[in-house]
């Protein structure tokens, strides 16, 4: 095993993760956000990370009533009309914009949105697009996309799609911090799916991240159908910003290609910010610059996808945004049995240019388990590197990868096999507080829990200049 070696440009450790909470927060705000988060930390004593075994689940039949209630398979009537909107669900498109996404059977029903912030009283009206797609021998309803907006930051807003059916409200995200992020990963539609989610909903967010693997719908399209119903709850209220994964794929050799039900349900904000492709993209919200990234589409030096991100980088602002997140799908640091080596080549072609570039915080999933490492950069230790964290633990239907590598690689902080979802609530310029919540049968339990620093105003962000300058005039 590599032993931690001296950091590649010698940079303060005032940038690392820091254990506790920064002094200068005032007690009252650090008393208030404990509280206000989705559940109590783990007991005293109680078994965490490696050491911990879960439990089978309770026999309890109202519970197994309510979840099979819940269940994508249950046959039962989603809508009463042909016309009326389903699978909805909102992302991002801009700057104070946002899409509405949903799905009609009814192909004559307009691709319109009614919106405003009181309830069934609508000031404004926006026309968008529609799509569908054939795979095999399915063929989908007529998907809808509507781009609403300019909106107000932290606003609630009424909307109608369609010019009929039910009313439905979200949420814009703020301007400014404190801003809170939900992050699942590798999400699927079991039980333990189910469970999550009731845990994202009793948390207070402005947005969710997901790197990747969404219905785990495999070629089977009703499937994608039935994602959009079990997750509309919550994607309808706040925006969903998500990122393909290996079960998005769904390519045949030489019969269909890949990412064609993925692209036409979950179009992203790539042509906002001058992607090509919707399998990668970036996005800015509060003070965070947010970058989603392709694990399953070219990446090396001379691919689009390389060529966009220099360019997306060299127009950040850090003062506008000192945050920067980077998410995809195949984690580049990884001590469990489970995909090893995947995101070699990718971390090989992209990490000397996000390095140069002072990303703070990289998420991946793909793997089945919780994992979190220090500040790290080409398998070491590194005060400017980023702080990866793998959480592929949303519910899939694949189960857990329970096997890690032992002894435990130095780099590696903190790491379980359980289910669960991540909290990310960035306080302002310079610290975030991310905590990982187990989904303990019914109860969410705080796990893991850390204050990370940026690295905006270190001297990392100094020292890195000319280098990062180099990389972004290279051919």
């Amino acid at each position: 095993m590599e032993q931690p070696r001296a950091a590649a440009r010698r940079r303060p450790p005032a940038a690392a993760a820091a254990p506790a909470p920064p002094r200068i927060l005032p007690l009252l705000f650090l008393l208030t956000l404990a509280l206000s988060s989705c559940g109590a930390a783990a007991a005293s004593g109680a078994p965490v990370g490696e050491d911990y075994v879960r439990p089978p689940a309770r026999n309890s039949g109202a519970q197994r009533k309510a979840l099979l209630g819940l269940f994508p398979w249950s046959k039962k009537k989603t809508s009463s009309s042909a016309s009326d909107p389903q699978q909805v669900h909102v992302s991002l498109s801009g700057e104070k914009h946002m899409r509405i996404t949903w799905v009609t059977d009814d192909n004559s029903v307009p691709s319109v949105v009614d919106y405003g912030t009181k309830a069934s009283t609508y000031t404004s009206s926006s026309h968008g697009e529609s799509t569908s797609y054939s795979y095999l021998m399915y063929t989908s309803g007529k998907i809808h996309h509507v781009v609403i907006g300019p909106l107000k930051d932290n606003t609630i807003y009424y909307y109608r799609c369609g010019g009929q059916g039910s009313e439905f409200q979200l949420k814009t995200p703020p301007s400014q911090f404190p801003l809170s992020l939900a992050v699942v990963g590798d999400l699927g539609q079991t039980s333990w799916t189910t469970s999550t989610l009731n845990h994202i909903k009793e948390c207070e967010y402005d947005m969710l991240l997901l790197p990747g693997d969404l219905s785990y719908a495999d070629f089977m399209q009703h499937l994608w159908d039935s994602f959009g119903t079990l997750v509309q709850p919550l994607a309808s209220t706040r925006p969903w910003m998500v990122t393909q994964g290996n079960h998005e794929k769904e390519s045949i050799p030489f019969f269909k290609s890949g990412f064609q039900s993925y692209n036409a349900r979950w179009k992203m904000p790539y042509e906002e910010s001058g992607s090509t492709s919707n399998l990668y993209y970036s996005f800015e919200v509060a003070g965070v610059h947010a970058i989603m990234l392709g694990s399953y589409t070219d990446y090396d030096e001379s691919s689009d996808q390389y060529a966009w991100l220099k360019a997306d980088l060299a127009n950040i602002d850090r003062k506008r945004t000192p945050w920067l997140i980077v998410l995809f799908h195949v984690p580049w640091y990884n001590s469990n049995f489970a995909h090893q080596g995947e995101g070699d080549s990718m971390m090989s072609a992209m990490e000397p240019l996000l390095y140069a570039a002072n990303v703070d915080i990289m998420i991946a999933g793909h793997v089945h388990a919780y994992e979190r490492s220090g500040r790290v950069y080409k398998g070491g230790l590194d005060p400017c590197g980023a702080v990866h964290i793998t959480i592929g633990d949303g519910g899939n239907r694949e189960g857990l990868a329970q096997r890690y590598h032992n002894p435990k690689p130095f780099w590696s902080v903190f790491r379980e096999a359980s289910f669960g979802h991540g909290e990310l609530k960035i306080v302002n310029s310079t610290h975030a507080h991310w905590t990982w919540h187990r989904n303990d049968d019914e109860e969410p339990v705080k796990t893991d829990d850390v204050w990370i620093n940026s690295l905006y105003g270190s001297q990392c962000i100094q020292d890195s200049s000319p280098e990062f300058r180099k990389i972004l005039m290279s051919p």
